[in-house]
């Protein structure tokens, strides 16, 4: 695999990244020299080779220089939603054992807020990408002290560390270990055909419609790795994006299915009057994609369209491209490496027919380990060493998966994993609340939206009121993406004969009326 420093010596005034709307690009020279100095900056911190760098950013340019300096000091980087409050910020510094925060002009009022749970000895390198604020040393400053390329260590490759909800309400660290230095041009089997599958190479220009912090900044780099140009949007919007791919003459992309709903609601006339016959490649996924929906971006798009299923912890990944997802509407594929097994979900060693509904299960996917919770990574696994994301799921004759339903409790919103028992933990511990049960319901833009159910203590009124009381108490505590949009009140919340709460009774019941003819 060709490094970054290659492609700098072979095609160095070649444009690695652009900023979208024109404010600022990297050429392959400038993003490698700007990577080295980091690595310097990085290693004169004192930072041990695994050491954790987090990373408070809005969709930045200098986002790439940290990535690879981090990766070259062999560290860790944590990617840090913007969007998350600073207590939850905090925790994932906390749990993962940071060393440094990077944050920027835009961020460092929440930066702020999440390190003021720190003493200086837990978190004691706190920088400002650009500008200067009081509390944060400046970024720039620093890199004064290495204004030439320098000699590295022959450390092991550094890599991302990334983070994602977890059911028990706390976020889970999914962990891989580093590659050593003499291996670290390798790749996955998996990487490899995810490449070769998506077709990226020399010619690649891929637009990244989504933040960096999320895990789909991995096609960023898979495209630098190649030898492309990526093109990154500062925040989606559905006009904006298609300006791009006419703009930049955009090859790749990759969407959530609400990216595709904004588009489609466009005006006719605006839509056919942008040029995408660039477009080689257009990828999706991370949510439910409604048929309807997709059908409509192939006649717009032609056979460009294509789908993965899988997760941030890549224990399997299925693959549909346009013409199969025709043969096969609402499937989302065959597996990339290894075999899908549907299991029993009440023995997960029992693999049941096609046709019927169990758990997904995969063999050959990339090792991983929950970060601090080994008990959390023996559940993603059988007695086989099959991996599971915890979705059910069935098979076709013909080995296509299809998807019943995303993980037993899992909200997914606009592409975003939303876990119901954070929000419940809230609504829980309002004096008026006996318990509460949070579902996901249809959305025609997001795919889905939270809302809560709650059955209140005995002698409560259910009020409007009480109501938007509820709402506001969460929008206090959680990030808006998890907050509920709407609360109904019910006189007894669904069980079995055990007492255990029947979350897909609520959702059918939901969905029951979603459907009903007006």
């Amino acid at each position: 695999m060709p490094a970054l420093h290659d492609w700098a010596l072979t095609q160095p005034d070649k444009v690695a990244v652009h900023m979208a709307d024109g404010s600022g690009s990297l050429t392959y020279r400038e993003l490698d020299e700007r990577a080295n100095r980091a690595a310097q900056w990085l290693l004169s911190l004192g930072l041990q080779s695994g050491a954790t760098v987090g990373l408070l950013l809005e969709n930045h340019l200098r986002t790439f220089e940290i990535w690879w300096g981090a990766r070259r000091a062999g560290l860790y980087y944590v990617p840090l939603s913007t969007h998350l409050k600073g207590e939850e910020i905090a925790y994932i510094l906390r749990d993962c054992q940071a060393s440094a925060l990077l944050a920027s002009t835009a961020t460092a009022s929440l930066a702020a807020e999440a390190v003021q749970a720190f003493s200086p000895g837990e978190l004691p390198h706190r920088y400002l990408l650009d500008g200067e604020v009081p509390g944060l040393a400046s970024y720039l400053n620093a890199l004064e002290a290495f204004p030439s390329p320098g000699v590295l260590p022959e450390r092991a490759m550094g890599r991302e560390f990334m983070y994602s909800s977890g059911t028990t309400g706390f976020p889970k660290g999914i962990r891989r270990a580093l590659a050593p230095f003499e291996r670290r041009r390798d790749l996955p089997l998996l990487e490899q055909r995810l490449r070769a599958i998506f077709r990226f190479d020399e010619e690649t220009v891929y637009l990244s419609t989504s933040p960096l912090y999320h895990a789909l900044g991995r096609f960023n780099i898979r495209t630098i790795e190649c030898g492309g140009t990526c093109v990154i949007m500062g925040k989606f919007d559905a006009l904006s994006a298609l300006d791009a791919i006419e703009r930049y003459r955009v090859t790749h992309s990759h969407w959530v299915p609400t990216m595709l709903v904004r588009m489609l609601a466009l005006p006719s006339e605006v839509r056919q009057a942008r040029d995408v016959s660039s477009m080689r490649c257009a990828i999706h996924a991370t949510a439910p994609c409604p048929v309807h929906v997709k059908r409509a971006m192939i006649e717009w798009w032609g056979p460009v369209i294509e789908e993965y299923y899988g997760g941030s912890e890549n224990v399997g990944v299925t693959h549909i491209n346009a013409s199969q997802w025709l043969a096969h509407p609402g499937s989302v594929g065959r597996p990339i490496c290894g075999t899908v097994h549907i299991v029993s979900e009440d023995n997960p060693e029992v693999e049941i027919p096609a046709g019927e509904i169990g758990m997904v299960y995969f063999d050959g996917g990339v090792a991983f380990e929950y970060h601090n919770d080994q008990g959390k990574t023996r559940q993603a696994f059988n007695g086989r060493g099959w991996g599971t994301y915890g979705d059910l799921g069935s098979l076709d004759a013909a080995g296509f998966l299809y998807l019943s339903d995303r993980r037993t409790d899992l909200i997914i919103s606009g592409g975003v994993n939303i876990y119901p028992r954070e929000i419940e933990n809230v609504l829980d511990t309002h004096p008026s609340v006996a318990e509460s049960a949070v579902i996901g319901v249809p959305n025609e833009e997001y795919g889905q939206e939270v809302k809560a159910v709650v059955q209140l203590k005995e002698g409560v009124p259910p009020t409007p009121e009480l109501a938007e009381e509820l709402m506001t108490r969460c929008l206090g505590k959680l990030s808006r993406l998890k907050c509920p949009r709407s609360v109904d009140f019910t006189q007894e919340l669904p069980r079995n004969e055990n007492g255990k709460l029947l979350k897909r009774v609520l959702r059918e019941a939901y969905l029951d009326q979603v459907r009903a003819p007006v």
